[in-house]
């Protein structure tokens, strides 16, 4: 008498599934150790989150600062270049403070000092200023620019 092919398959039978359970012994349960986790991770990261968002905010004001500096510097490059003029550095001087003013910035640079100088051919202003700083108390950081031209002047036509 023939024997019956028996056919075995792959699947397990319904009685020897069995459930994974998380590393707790607990399908889907949570321990102790689990509980406030979130709250753990969100209070370590948000200041450092934070402390991202300052930065970026603090250099954003430290390149503004830097910008407006050097563009008081070259407006007052540009109006001490002007030919005929008497005292070119107090011209310079005037209008690179006159150029903070219409634009609003003198409330946005504090300590500022603008140096205009005059040497032979050329003339030189540097503006120098703290910027806003974040922190109370704290003074915003230091920023420098300059700008030079030559003096213009009407020479006589020569002989080519």
């Amino acid at each position: 008498m023939p024997v019956p092919l028996q056919v075995r398959s792959t699947t397990p039978s319904p009685r020897r599934v069995r459930l994974r359970r998380g590393p707790a012994g607990g399908a889907g349960r949570r321990t102790c150790a689990d509980r406030g986790a979130a709250t753990l991770e969100l209070v370590v990261l948000f200041p450092v989150l934070m402390l991202l968002i300052f930065g970026v905010v603090q250099g954003a004001l430290y390149f503004h600062g830097r910008n407006v500096a050097l563009a008081a510097a070259e407006q007052g490059v540009r109006a001490g270049r002007a030919d005929g003029s008497s005292d070119p550095a107090a011209i310079a001087a005037a209008q690179a403070r006159q150029f903070l003013l219409d634009t609003g910035e003198l409330d946005n640079l504090t300590e500022l000092v603008i140096s205009p100088a005059v040497d032979g051919e050329q003339v030189r202003v540097t503006v120098t200023a703290r910027t806003l700083s974040l922190l109370p108390g704290v003074p915003g950081p230091q920023v420098s620019q300059s700008a030079a031209g030559s003096l213009e002047r009407f020479t006589t036509g020569g002989a080519p």
